[in-house]
């Protein structure tokens, strides 16, 4: 059993299913902060924030920018479903401050728009935290 992880990890974004993979431990960024799954932890749904999800198996973790949604974790499963799900190498500095412009230049007037504009900026703050780890 301990050569055997204990979690199955699926990421589907609405194109493809990215990633389907054993893991021994996962880090989750929800909207109001990380959250790690292990083997036994209880059934849930969460709604996921932009940043980085970690995938641990053995000495090894897979990281990926994903920008929120929700999972799902029941029976040994974490199911992340989220709009986009990106390989961290592949987010760079560059590209998180290019996120911040747009989303700062997004109009702020009615309840939709400031909504639109926030979920925009956390989603430029997440892209800007994976960069950071990048080194």
């Amino acid at each position: 059993m301990a050569d055997t992880p204990a979690l199955r990890v699926v990421v589907v974004t609405p194109e493809r299913a990215e990633l389907d993979t054993p893991a021994e431990f996962v880090v989750l960024p929800l909207f109001d902060g990380e959250r790690g799954i292990q083997r036994g932890h209880s059934a849930f749904v969460g709604q996921l924030g932009a940043g980085e999800l970690r995938i641990t198996t053995g000495t090894e973790t897979k990281r990926y920018f994903v920008d929120a949604g929700f999972v799902q974790v029941a029976g040994g499963t974490v199911n992340v479903l989220t709009a986009k799900a990106v390989p961290a190498d592949k987010v760079t500095a560059d590209a998180a401050t290019a996120a911040r412009a747009a989303a700062d230049a997004l109009p702020g007037v009615t309840t939709l728009e400031r909504e639109t504009r926030a979920k925009a900026v956390a989603r430029a703050q997440g892209l800007a935290a994976v960069a950071r780890r990048n080194g």
